[in-house]
């Protein structure tokens, strides 16, 4: 069998390990094979095959990395695929009806191909059919926030043959890639069962081994991997930090030799396990396993270098340091400090999360009296760490021994077990966080026992008519949750139908808001927030300063107002008269007038007391009036009055919110809402820009408006329609370099098969808002599909997918990621 390599393996040298490796490093030859049983083969391969559309077509396929592109010709792989099908565990891979004919169905994709001859079938189909095997094995394909128990560049020995190759140990697996960066497994081996042992040097080696020559003299260290009823297979390495470490992890990944690996801690926990954790084993009086005021010598868990086992002693002191010193008003801050830079080192370095729990498992158990629970704010330092990360594999069960144990509610510390035992699970059904806890979050737990609160923290979300709700949550509660429970409380429609969004201020002081994406923790956000702010601003007021979350309409669709609620009215009403403070919505004066009467009978009620143009400026019913005029009245129209024509434009308001006596604010907000929706472009969002390059004047001012039907440009000063493209023209839309890009699609005749002219459209925008503007039309697009696929009774996946965009970025690069199906959809930037 040929390969990259300039020598071949013999047929017996791949066993039922899934190795799908090719020839591991440049080596003099063997032998060549004569058999066509290997089961190993290079996961890639291109070639014509006829795709069906409406007629067969020849295209250029290439599998890759587990995708299967299509070109138009072989000189064409340079640009973008014309599709793509991606294989998975859940796709059906088959031979057609006819000769030489292949089907692929995809969720609700069915392709049909065909080779030019049956031997070039049954080659496509074998492999694809090894590829569908390798992802349905790997879970690197199905968790995309997957973190492997141990993982580096280590040199693999198998038949006489040495490879460097990236490993990663995820769950009782081990799997081999050519580098850190690739996906797409080489080969893996199953350790459950398997044997693993230290390689003694100084005895006689197998033959396997003496083949590997120079590699095998560099190495320091060996470990012998033995899976049942396979030949072994060896890693190499170079200090004894990292064989301690591997050697740990993957014994306790195939549990044959738990309780005699690893530190005196873990050789410990492991005999506990053994026992089920028999509450009346001896073994739970061990010094190494209750509170101790000394500093540890040496780190509890097994760690891979030495730079992490002086971390975890540093870990141990601040975990003292917390819980020995009282928390008062003057140590609170110290406290905070503590929490916050000891979990963050534990996020920045995951392999320290085990040692963590353990150090914080061992301060929480007293030796005397016997089975009593340690010091309070040892558990309080545990009730902040579950709510981040947990343990793996055997001190997560000593976590779960360890809480049951101690879940005494009637105590104060019990109350801290059970807060625990909630969060671990909430933990376990939400995924770990991101970002170290917030002031907030730390000051909420120890200030306030979390066990009589289910959800333990809470913030206001503010309204855009002055108004707030005060929503509670927890450490694992996702933006979706919280606006699900913020809209239960507010009288409002799930956020799918209402276009409603969370957004945050922005940390800086800037005038800037950033709409807060479903799956992100709400935690998370506030501690991100913070951290940006603290960054940015020294002194007292980095402690006083919080985020502002308000709730307002992003997306707006017009067939959803039948459904719409009084609360949703109310908003879009007072959101609406933002807009037309700005200058974003157009009305005369004498319109301005009546819509600010309107909003000043909602807010105020009757008014009062009469208005003449001669009454005093301080009476009360004047400065009602211009405080009316200054939240409801556009401001370029105030900007030009004289003094006179002041007074006389408060007598006409005055006449104008009179005659509206005795209209309920329900009334007046759905006048409102029916004046205002006759403008075309009601509820479309608008970016202000200049025009770089289009068919418009160079350098001009325009707004850009977002809206369910696409994207208009409108006349900066007038806001009349210059231009209006639909979602199904739009092509490409992002930033690209310092400029908003459009690349638009004009209608041709009427046979929609031709191509049709396009035209790049550029805009000058602030780099914030070109995200903003980016974000808000994937939006739009997604949201166009789901509905569209829900109509259809179908479940389609959404067409783009926004991705979160930190807030100190400073720079849109243009990319331009391939396309999830092969349509002529538009693709973001």
């Amino acid at each position: 069998m040929t390969s990259e390599s300039d020598y071949a393996i013999p047929p017996d040298a791949y066993s039922t390990d899934t190795e799908l490796s090719e020839p591991e490093q440049k080596l003099p030859k063997t032998c060549i094979s004569a058999s066509n049983n290997s089961s190993s083969e290079p996961m890639e391969k291109s070639g014509y095959l006829l795709k069906m559309v409406k007629t067969w077509k020849r295209r250029w396929f290439i599998l890759k990395d587990g995708e299967l592109l299509y070109y138009k010709s072989p000189s064409d792989v340079i640009r973008k695929p014309q599709g793509q099908i991606k294989v998975n565990a859940t796709s059906s891979i088959t031979r057609g009806d006819g000769k030489q004919l292949l089907q692929i169905v995809t969720g609700k994709h069915v392709y049909h191909l065909k080779a030019d001859s049956p031997n070039l079938l049954e080659e496509w189909l074998r492999m694809l059919q090894s590829v569908q095997r390798v992802k349905a094995a790997c879970p690197l394909f199905t968790q995309s926030d997957i973190r492997p128990d141990m993982k580096g560049l280590l040199v693999k020995v198998k038949h006489g043959h040495s490879k460097r190759v990236w490993c990663a140990l995820i769950g009782k697996t081990l799997y081999f890639f050519r580098s850190q960066e690739e996906k797409f497994p080489l080969g893996q081996i199953k350790l459950w069962e398997a044997q693993v042992e230290e390689v003694d040097k100084s005895r006689e080696l197998d033959d396997d081994l003496k083949a590997c020559g120079r590699s095998l003299d560099l190495a320091s260290f060996i470990i012998a991997i033995q899976p049942q009823e396979q030949t072994p297979v060896y890693l190499l390495l170079e200090s004894r930090h990292e064989m301690d470490s591997w050697r740990y992890h993957l014994s306790v990944a195939a549990g044959t030799a738990v309780g005699n690996v690893g530190t005196e801690f873990e050789q410990l926990v492991g005999k506990l396990f053994q026992q089920d954790g028999d509450p009346n084993s001896q073994i739970w009086r061990h010094p190494l396993l209750c509170f101790s005021k000394k500093a540890l010598s040496s780190p509890l868990t097994t760690l891979p270098s030495p730079a992490l086992q002086t971390e975890a002693l540093k870990l141990f002191k601040t975990c003292q340091l917390f819980i020995n010193v009282a928390i008062d008003a003057p140590a609170i801050d110290y406290h905070v400090s503590l929490a916050q830079s000891a979990l963050q080192v534990c996020l920045a370095h995951p392999e320290l999360q085990n040692e963590l729990f353990c150090q914080l498992i061992k301060q929480t158990r007293m030796r005397h009296p016997f089975l009593q629970p340690g010091p309070l704010q040892g558990w309080q330092f545990l009730a902040l760490c579950v709510g981040l990360f947990l343990p793996q594999h055997l001190f997560f069960w000593l976590l779960q021994v360890h809480l049951k144990r101690h879940g005494d509610s009637r105590t104060e510390v019990g109350k801290y077990v059970v807060y625990c035992r909630r969060s671990l699970e909430r933990t376990q059904q939400k995924g770990e966080r991101q970002a170290r806890p917030s002031r907030m979050e730390i000051l909420s737990i120890l200030l306030r026992n979390p066990y009589h609160h289910s959800l333990p923290f809470s913030v206001p979300v503010h309204f855009l008519n002055n108004t707030y709700q005060v929503v509670s949550f927890d450490a694992s509660t996702t933006v979706d949750e919280f606006q699900s429970r913020l809209n239960q409380d507010s009288g409002m429609r799930k956020t799918g139908l209402s276009g409603f969004s969370l957004y945050t201020d922005d940390p800086t002081g800037r005038h800037l808001e950033h709409c807060l994406l479903g799956n992100i923790k709400v935690c998370d956000i506030i501690s991100k927030w913070e951290q940006a702010s603290k960054e940015l601003h020294s002194g007292k007021s980095e402690n006083t300063r919080t985020i502002r979350l308000t709730y307002k309409n992003r997306l707006y669709f017009s067939d959803q107002i039948r459904g719409e609620s009084e609360r949703e009215r109310l908003l879009l009403a007072y959101q609406t008269n933002e807009a037309i403070i700005a200058g974003h919505f157009p009305v005369n004066k004498e319109l301005a007038v009546e819509m600010a009467a309107l909003l000043a009978q909602v807010e105020f009620g009757d008014f009062g007391r009469p208005f003449s143009a001669s009454g005093s400026s301080q009476s009360k019913s004047y400065q009602t009036l211009k405080q009316v005029l200054d939240r409801f009245y556009p401001k370029h129209y105030r900007r030009t009055v004289s003094e006179e024509q002041l007074r006389q434009l408060l007598q006409h308001l005055s006449a104008r919110w009179s005659s509206l006596r005795g209209r309920s604010s329900s009334e007046c907000v759905r006048i409102y809402l029916t004046v205002a929706r006759k403008w075309p472009f009601f509820g479309a969002k608008l970016f202000q820009a200049v025009c770089v390059t289009s068919s418009l004047e160079p350098n001009a001012s325009v707004w850009l408006a977002v809206h369910e039907n696409g994207i208009s440009v409108l006349d900066h000063n007038s806001i009349k329609l210059l231009l209006s493209y639909s979602y199904k023209n739009l092509m490409t839309f992002g930033g690209c370099k310092k400029d908003f890009m459009l690349v638009v699609r004009h209608c041709s005749g009427t046979d929609p098969s031709k191509d049709r002219p396009t035209e790049k459209l550029l805009f000058a925008m602030d780099a914030p808002k070109i995200r903003e503007i980016t974000l808000l039309i994937s939006s739009y697009i997604n949201s166009a599909h789901q509905q569209k696929a829900i109509a259809h009774h179908l479940s389609a996946p959404a067409l783009m997918v926004a991705q979160p965009i930190s807030l100190k970025s400073k720079d849109l690069r243009s990319k331009s990621p391939p396309l999830e199906h092969p349509s002529k959809a538009p693709t973001r930037l």
